[in-house]
This record gives C-alpha cells, structure tokens and sequence, in this order.
C-alpha cells in the first residue's frame, strides 16, 4: 500500500514541479522583455533630452554647422559649403573640389541673445529629431550622387555631439527626422549675403 502511494505521489510532485519551473521561466521571460521595452524608451528620451540640452547650451564653446554637398561630379566641377554658428560668430565657407579648396569665405561677429533666438528657431525645426546612425548605414561616402546631402552637427569644443544628414534623394533619406528646408532657409539667414555666395556655386 505505502508502494501504491509513493508510485502516484511521484509523478504528482514532478508534474508539480516542471509546472512550477515552466511558470517562473515564463515570468522572468514577461519581465526582462518589458524591462528591456522600457529601457529601451528610456534611453531614447534621455539621448533626445541630452542632445536638446547641447543644441541649446549658449556656452562660448558650443556651436552648430550645416554642411551642405553638391552631386558627385568631376572634382573640378564639385561643390559645397559650410555655415557655422556660435555664440560670438557666423562663418560661411564655399568649396570647389573634394580637397575642398576654398572659394569664398565670410565671417561675421555674433552675441549670446542672438545665438539664443537661432538655436532655439533650430530646436523648434526639430534640429535634434531622429536617431544617428552607425557602421555603413552613416557612411554618405556615394550617397545621393545626383543630387544634395545636408549635414546637420551640433559641436562642443569643435567635436561633434549629435551629427544627421539626409539628401534630396528619395532612397536616402538619413537620420534626420525634420523639414530640411526649414533647417537650411534658419542657417543661410544667419548670413546676409550667403544666397548670392551659393547661387555662385551652382549646386
């Protein structure tokens, strides 16, 4: 009799536990995906916090640069310029070939309040919006040949912070998440004489 009721107490305790084992695993594995799904949101909210914050820091060390290239051609028929802003100056630089050999260059004197007003004009264009990229995925080496890429950085100490770009063609469109026509019109502003300069170059 005491054999009988071990033989049916036996496979009640395995079932038992297997059902327990199988329970736990199934919420640990309920906890970690839920933990990673907010982590992972976290993350991301604190990247745009933090990218926010550098666009709209106005210490003398900040900075922001459009870089704007012209179609792969010929290197004595390529073209580009750069306009940087920091909270004591404005630079616009136009480039011919791809040593970038200077053409023509303005710099101009810049303040803190009007530094403010642009990089918060930058802020409300949605400057930070999007998520860079990495590996060969960010490499715009033969991008949009055709066409323009436009590169959008935001510096401290001249070293990037946050840097996206995307082109005028519609398989590239980068890592830039906001209207780049609204972004380039806020820099060349920025220059009163950067239309003239860069209708000269003939992107």
């Amino acid at each position: 009799m005491a054999n009988y009721r071990k033989s049916r107490i036996f496979p009640i305790a395995l079932v038992l536990i297997i059902a327990a084992v199988l329970i736990a695993s199934l919420v640990s594995l309920t906890r970690a995906v839920f933990f990673k799904n907010d982590s992972s949101k976290v993350d991301t909210t604190s990247q745009v916090d933090s990218s926010r914050q550098a666009l709209l820091n106005t210490e003398a060390d900040r900075s922001v640069r459009m870089v704007v290239r012209g179609s792969i051609v010929a290197d004595e028929q390529f073209r580009s310029y750069q306009i940087t802003v920091t909270p004591s100056s404005r630079r616009l630089v136009t480039y011919t070939g791809y040593l970038d050999k200077k053409l023509d260059e303005v710099v101009l004197s810049n303040n803190i309040p009007a530094y403010e007003e642009f990089v918060f004009s930058l802020d409300r264009a949605n400057l930070v919006k999007g998520d860079e990229l990495s590996g060969d995925k960010n490499d715009t080496r033969g991008i949009c040949a055709t066409g323009q890429v436009y590169q959008f950085v935001i510096l401290k100490n001249d070293k990037n912070v946050k840097n996206l770009w995307t082109s005028t063609c519609r398989g590239s469109k980068g890592s830039l998440d906001a209207n780049v026509d609204q972004l380039r019109a806020l820099f060349v502003r920025q220059i009163p004489t950067a239309t003239d300069l860069i209708r000269k170059i003939d992107l």
